[in-house]
């Protein structure tokens, strides 16, 4: 956590609560350091799994730190005790915000590790789906531009995918983030929340949403990563013979 430790200095604030998505060490792993750091720290979430966990969350149950207020969204499917967390202020012109962790991502959705296509379907269509469409969509990592190289191929005419992805790629380039994006964006985007769409449907040769949610997944599941053209610069250096001493061999 020592990113988290540094902006807390720069900040200079005091840091009182943390809430986990899911158990997973990428997402969990320095609460027990951070708890040691910060006597009385509270961690929530909804999975016995999670570090140094002290309050359990359930679906719906509201909390408030200061003037924010968090409401627990339960979405079980990536892991079996996954929690989003909605949040807003009251009064505030600024839009809500989503922290989806690893189950809507910008351009795609999670794995179903410890669930079903039933399960995120409720996820993405019943219980995320329905906030309000302004709301910024904060997910738990940086595979954007791999999400829309699939979306591309689901819908290779989808001229917002094409748009996109050459946003993300250039962000990419200049090592800048691509999260957040807006729910009114992932629906434009987003195969996941797109079920409906013929072009969808027809790449994955289902019509019932639940059905073309699993095809949709198992395709992206096996969706192999384009080869890279090599970097102009690294084969200009093989060329010069640069990279020379380090590929003798011993």
């Amino acid at each position: 956590p020592s990113q988290l430790l540094e902006i807390i200095r720069k900040e200079d604030v005091v840091l009182r609560a943390i809430l986990t998505t899911h158990h997973h060490w990428d997402h969990a792993r320095g609460n027990e350091e951070l708890a040691q750091l910060f006597p009385g720290l509270r961690v929530f979430g909804a999975d016995e799994r999670i570090g140094a966990l002290t309050h359990r969350v359930t679906h719906g149950q509201e909390l408030t730190f200061g003037a924010i207020r968090v409401r627990c969204l339960f979405t079980p499917c990536h892991t079996s005790g996954h929690m989003c967390y909605f949040m807003w202020e009251d009064d505030s012109p600024d839009a809500p915000a989503l922290f989806s962790g690893d189950t809507l991502f910008v351009g795609g959705c999670g794995q179903f590790f410890e669930g079903t296509a039933e399960q995120m379907h409720t996820n993405l269509t019943q219980i995320l789906g329905t906030l309000p469409r302004d709301t910024k969509v904060f997910c738990g990592h940086e595979c954007t531009v791999r999400n829309l190289k699939f979306a591309l191929k689901v819908e290779p005419e989808n001229e917002a995918v094409k748009e996109k992805l050459a946003w993300a790629r250039q962000r990419d380039d200049e090592d800048l983030p691509t999260v957040p994006s807006t729910l009114q964006e992932e629906f434009l985007y987003n195969p996941f929340l797109r079920l409906t769409e013929e072009a969808v449907q027809r790449f994955t040769g289902r019509t019932e949403p639940l059905e073309v949610l699993r095809e949709l997944r198992s395709h992206r599941d096996n969706f192999k990563k384009p080869k890279e053209r090599p970097h102009p610069q690294a084969m200009l250096a093989f060329d010069w013979g640069l990279f020379g001493p380090l590929l003798e061999k011993k």
